[in-house]
C-alpha cells in the first residue's frame, strides 16, 4: 500500500510540475515514477500516509481562507520560527509536511535542517505578547 502512496506522490508532484494531462505526458510520468529509485530508508506507515492525506484537504480551505484574511486585514509582521519535523518521517511525508507549511499563504519553509528541524517564516497580523 504505501508503494502505490509513494507512486501516487511522485506522479503528483510530475504533474504539477508539467500541469500538463495529455496522455503522452502521462506515460512518460508513470515511466518516471516507477524509475526512480525505490524504497525509502525508513517505512512510512499507513496511518502516517492518511493523517497527511486529511491535513492536505484541510489545508485547502484553510488557505483560502488566509488568503482572503490577509486581504481583509493586513499583516504586518513577520517571524521566523523553528519546527520539530513529527518523529519517524520518511523523506515523502517530509516533502509533504513542507508542501503543506508552504501551501498556505501566511508561512513558508525557508530551511529543512537534517537534523529534524524546518525554519519556518510567518506573516501575522501582529505581534505576539
Amino acid at each position: 500500500m504505501i508503494g502505490y502512496l509513494n507512486l501516487i506522490l511522485r506522479l503528483t508532484i510530475w504533474f504539477l510540475l508539467t500541469a500538463n494531462l495529455s496522455p503522452a505526458n502521462i506515460i512518460i510520468g508513470v515511466s518516471i515514477a516507477l524509475l526512480l529509485p525505490g524504497r525509502p530508508k525508513a517505512p512510512g506507515r499507513l496511518k502516517d500516509w492518511l493523517r497527511a492525506l486529511w491535513e492536505t484537504l484541510v489545508a485547502i480551505p484553510q488557505a483560502y481562507m488566509e488568503a482572503f484574511e490577509m486581504i481583509v486585514r493586513p499583516h504586518n509582521y513577520e517571524e521566523v520560527t523553528m519546527e520539530q519535523v513529527k518523529p519517524g518521517r520518511t523523506p515523502g511525508l517530509i516533502f509533504l509536511d513542507i508542501f503543506l507549511i508552504t501551501f498556505t499563504p501566511k508561512t513558508i519553509v525557508l530551511k529543512y535542517h537534517e537534523n529534524g528541524w524546518y525554519e519556518v517564516h510567518w506573516v501575522r497580523r501582529r505581534r505576539k505578547a
